[in-house]
């Protein structure tokens, strides 16, 4: 579903009066969803409404520096608060994700809110929870679709806060442009926030080079787990719960280690599987190249989902009995690659 002319007219018509407002991305919120939801939430401010954005939880350091992160409200950290502002907002906003169990613990709030919801979002097959729907599983990111979406209702409203959240959203999510989903469309925007005051260079280096000794530390262990399956263009990684702990492991600490399987020659299909003994499960990423769906994949075997190229999944078995699934699963769609 495209930004459509309804979707234009049904947002300004709860739009035209000041309204109390909450944003909210998925939990483990990443680039492109806390650049999407607070880009959003400076907008709305410009337009003298009273938006917040709830996190459902923490995030990672690298993504501190963004203009108003100061200001997120973290579920964990402020239940009270937080159940208080969903409870009285008139409009929900819900960025980067589809599905309200994508939101933890916030879901039974946000689900018995007297709110509408409304949502903005790239994946695919989404639920149907919102009274609007702006859903383009096309877009590289959710932050190229508030870029259009402001753009739309007001293209003189870009600040620079505004420009350097969309900017990051966009970079992260695209892989900083090298992704498929970028088009000439995503360059054009890239080339507005930038005149509109997103400094690009500054904002890689927050994001790519600001990693500590421990998390490097982490990178070379994970390479060192790093296995393919024979005769296949596939590789996968595991990182258990001491191997964490061994390296002071931090929220993010992670981040981008599957695509690191993706720069070998000629594999098409990479997973990285990270055990957290808190939560009692193994979390996973997939990425691939080209035909191969990764959503499908997540979707059929692992009780996730995301993009075609992209996406996670989940394991409550252990990380050995993990790696056997994933040796299994991927035995029954080895003719995919044949």
């Amino acid at each position: 579903m495209t930004m459509n002319k309804d979707f234009i007219a049904g947002l300004q018509e709860r739009l035209h009066s000041p309204q109390k407002i909450v944003i909210i991305p998925h939990k483990n919120p990443d680039g492109d969803a806390l650049g999407s939801t607070l880009a959003w939430m400076h907008f709305l401010r410009k337009k003298n409404h009273d938006a917040l954005v709830i996190s459902p939880n923490d995030y990672p350091d690298f993504l501190k520096w963004l203009p108003g992160e100061d200001q997120i409200l973290i579920y964990n950290h402020n239940e009270e608060t937080v159940k208080e502002k969903i409870q009285n907002a008139d409009l929900i906003f819900t960025l980067d994700f589809n599905s309200l169990g994508r939101i933890d613990q916030l879901n039974p709030l946000v689900s018995d809110a007297k709110a509408e919801k409304i949502m903005i979002d790239h994946h695919e097959e989404p639920d149907h929870y919102a009274t609007l729907m702006y859903s383009d599983p096309r877009m590289s990111s959710t932050c190229e679709m508030v870029y259009k979406l402001i753009e739309t209702l007001d293209s003189s409203a870009f600040t620079p806060e505004i420009a350097s959240c969309l900017y990051t959203g966009i970079m992260t999510d695209t892989g900083s442009f090298r992704f498929p989903s970028t088009t000439a469309e995503t360059h054009k925007a890239i080339a507005h926030l930038i005149k509109e005051g997103a400094d690009g260079t500054a904002i890689h280096q927050n994001i790519y080079d600001s990693s500590s000794f421990n998390r490097l530390k982490l990178l070379g262990i994970a390479l060192s787990n790093l296995n393919q399956i024979p005769n296949l263009p596939i590789v996968y990684i595991h990182l258990t719960q001491r191997e964490l702990n061994s390296c002071d492991y931090k929220k993010g600490d992670t981040e981008g280690f599957v695509n690191y399987g993706l720069s070998l020659n000629g594999v098409l299909f990479s997973c990285i599987m990270i055990e957290n003994e808190n939560e009692g499960k193994i979390k996973m990423s997939f990425r691939s190249k080209g035909d191969f769906s990764v959503n499908d994949f997540a979707r059929n075997y692992f009780d996730g989902g995301g993009h075609h190229n992209a996406a996670g999944g989940m394991s409550t078995d252990s990380i050995e009995k993990t790696i056997i699934r994933f040796k299994q699963a991927v035995e029954e769609i080895k003719n995919q690659f044949q």
